[in-house]
């Protein structure tokens, strides 16, 4: 059964690629949301945030990675959200979402020397571009290629009200590296995340570990449990990395869209 909790009150209260560069490997793991769960969180912090894609919704349409590209005024070439073309063992084609993990033990917050790249009290791991010295280190860090070197000046952006800050780096700097922030400035005040706004086939959630809840913008759910009922696993799990996206293959169960 549903949860009554409407999207609003959730938000305010809480293999072949399309490349051959990098092929994304998924691996069989339990989702462990109560050991994230039990991990501390900062004193004051009323969410840690999480991510989920339900494989079995995404038709590969890209739409996520246009949305993400328009909110944050990013070039073509600098995909946020990069959509990848697999093969399950059957040899059947699924598409495979891959944004920033947040991991919250992430190797690029590990190896920044200037501690341009960091955890906020929510978990999200973000990047300050004014004490980012363009070392690249991150990137070679990051073992799920979900980062950006800033080779060119960005595109021209729209007036805004304040200067580019690591919730919403906007624009992008030149000699920076940049990457996927969950949306960090609409979760503060309690929007979604761009690109599950802009999933037509709802398969992307927003969650947090703290209420346990996540919504696509559609239903919400018990974070948890959909993850357990759903055999969802994390990507690169054995790496130690913890990462905070979740990924749902399933297992023949009836989806109702």
């Amino acid at each position: 059964m549903k949860p009554s909790l409407s999207r609003r009150q959730f938000l305010r209260g809480v293999a072949v690629t399309a490349t051959a560069a990098a092929t994304p490997r998924l691996v069989s793991a339990a989702a462990d949301v109560a050991e994230m769960r039990r991990r501390r969180t900062p004193a004051g912090a009323k969410h840690r945030w999480a991510f989920v894609v339900d494989l079995r919704r995404c038709d590969g349409c890209e739409r996520c990675t246009e949305a993400c590209q328009t909110t944050h005024s990013l070039p073509k070439e600098q995909t946020w959200i990069k959509v990848y073309k697999m093969r399950d063992a059957t040899g059947a084609e699924f598409s495979m979402p891959r944004l920033c993990m947040h991991c919250d033990n992430a190797p690029c917050v590990r190896v920044c020397p200037v501690g341009a790249t960091y955890a906020n009290d929510e978990g999200l791991v973000l990047v300050d571009q004014n004490v980012c010295i363009g070392c690249r280190m991150c990137m070679a860090a990051c073992p799920y290629e979900a980062r950006y070197f800033n080779w060119s000046d960005p595109p021209a952006v729209p007036s805004l009200a304040s200067q580019p800050m690591p919730e919403f780096p906007v624009p992008q700097q030149k000699g920076t590296v940049g990457k996927c922030i969950m949306c960090a400035h609409y979760l503060a005040y309690g929007k979604l995340p761009a690109c599950v706004k802009g999933c037509n086939m709802e398969a992307l959630y927003i969650g947090d570990l703290v209420t346990d809840v996540a919504t696509n913008g559609v239903e919400t759910v018990k974070l948890s449990r959909f993850l357990s009922d759903n055999d969802a696993v994390r990507f690169k799990e054995e790496l130690n990395t913890r990462p905070r996206v979740y990924y749902i293959l399933g297992h023949g169960q009836h989806l109702n869209f």
